[in-house]
């Protein structure tokens, strides 16, 4: 078997250009490397250099092996990270329930910083509704969750406050009416609400409407709402662009027309928590807590 030296070894001199400064790079003597190089070509049976004029060059079959030899040793540095990640007590694989309100541009930028500092803990990311946040805890399906409920029997840590709006496409029917709007004016519309993500699936409408269309995900709702389909209440965050733009307007209601949801960061076992859950979990309420006070400082300014 080829060690993993040698496979440095040729690629020290590659990349160093000659035997004598690879020596210097790889702290060993030249005849060392250059008899790691050479039992490496005998054991293999190919020649890896070839002298080209003055100076020895790559052949195909060397320039083929380098290459090779490359991603061996960058997949066994790698390998060598993980251990030390491992051996650190570092979780392999860390699961997060968010509810869906939550701003998924938010989540990423929290999820990436992270990586960069473990790289090799694998994120399973369940995206819920209402219930099925807290239910994703209790059946101990996630390790973290972002909720607006905390259920029985856990603590949560106050993330972040979301306004909601009830909003309809700027050409909408309720926009036309021209005054402030009652329940019953509502009730003759179309709402579009998002399914609870839970086993009970226990969603309640806001309004009894004589329409409505149910369904998964906010992004369908969304677009639903966009086209002029219905009415929506939406985390006003998520619409930000689509009110400046005026493609989308709120609904100007006699009482009601706004919302607040509070947001709560909660372990499924913080006693049990990993070093790599409660580093992750830091990493979200740091990043949260400055976005926060930048939108608190641009309401200020505006």
């Amino acid at each position: 078997m080829i060690s993993l030296d040698q496979w440095r070894a040729l690629v020290a001199v590659v990349d160093a250009g000659g035997y004598a400064r690879a020596s210097e790079k790889l702290h060993k003597s030249q005849s060392a490397v250059t008899y790691a190089v050479q039992k490496l070509e005998a054991h293999l049976g190919v020649k890896v250099f070839e002298i080209r004029g003055r100076k020895a060059a790559l052949t195909q079959t060397g320039e083929l092996l380098v290459r090779r030899a490359r991603a061996l040793l960058e997949e066994a540095g790698a390998l060598e990270r993980v251990g030390r990640t491992l051996s650190a007590g570092w979780e392999a694989e860390i699961g997060i329930a968010a509810e869906i309100v939550f701003p998924s541009w938010l989540l990423l930028e929290c999820l990436a910083r992270f990586g960069a500092e473990s790289p090799h803990t694998r994120i399973e990311v369940i995206e819920s509704v209402l219930g099925g946040t807290p239910e994703a805890l209790v059946r101990r399906q996630v390790d973290l969750a972002i909720s607006g409920m905390v259920p029985p029997g856990f603590l949560g840590d106050p993330l972040m406050r979301l306004r909601f709006l009830l909003v309809a496409h700027r050409e909408h029917a309720l926009h036309r009416l021209g005054r402030k709007l009652t329940m019953q004016d509502l009730r003759a519309h179309r709402q579009l609400i998002v399914r609870e993500s839970s086993s009970a699936r226990a969603t309640r409408p806001t309004v009894e409407a004589a329409q409505r269309w149910t369904v998964s995900h906010m992004a369908t709702s969304l677009e639903a709402v966009r086209a002029g389909y219905g009415y929506a209440w939406m985390p006003e965050e998520r619409i930000r662009d689509d009110l400046a733009q005026g493609t989308l307007k709120p609904l100007r209601l006699r009482e009601g027309g706004e919302r607040y949801a509070e947001l709560y960061l909660i372990f499924a076992d913080r006693d049990a928590a990993g070093p790599g859950t409660r580093r992750l979990a830091e990493v979200i309420r740091e990043r949260v807590a400055a976005e926060c006070a930048r939108a608190a400082a641009r309401a200020r300014s505006g």
